[in-house]
């Protein structure tokens, strides 16, 4: 069974910075680097959207455009880890944020999430 477990969430004031990760583990014919790995966030009564997205060669990410030239992903398959560096945060941003791996044809994969709050 896959799982993905995120890290790196908590409190930061607007303007500040987080660097979330997501590594995938318990795999025997998972092969990270053939899934496209996603980042979404879902805020309080909102619907779960689509924040960042990169390829399994890593290139050509696409962002939501509410974050573009704030947020960075990125990968390293070598470590089974997705990054989303998030910098200039803003209020907005407070959210769940969960990681997900995609592969056309194949069952989803998703982490349980963690927490982002901005606020001052």
């Amino acid at each position: 069974q896959v799982q993905l477990v995120e890290s790196g969430g908590g409190l930061v004031q607007p303007g500040g910075s987080l660097r979330l990760s997501c590594v995938a583990s318990g795999f025997t014919f998972f092969i990270f680097s053939k899934y496209v790995m996603s980042w979404y966030r879902q805020a309080p009564g909102k619907e779960r959207i689509l924040v960042a997205a990169i390829s399994g060669d890593g290139d050509s990410p696409v962002y939501t455009e509410s974050v573009k030239g704030r947020f960075t992903i990125s990968r390293d398959n070598a470590k089974n880890t997705v990054y989303l560096q998030m910098n200039n945060l803003k209020t907005d941003d407070t959210a769940v944020y969960y990681c997900k791996a995609a592969n056309l044809g194949l069952p989803a994969y998703w982490g349980q999430g963690t927490q982002v709050t901005v606020s001052s």
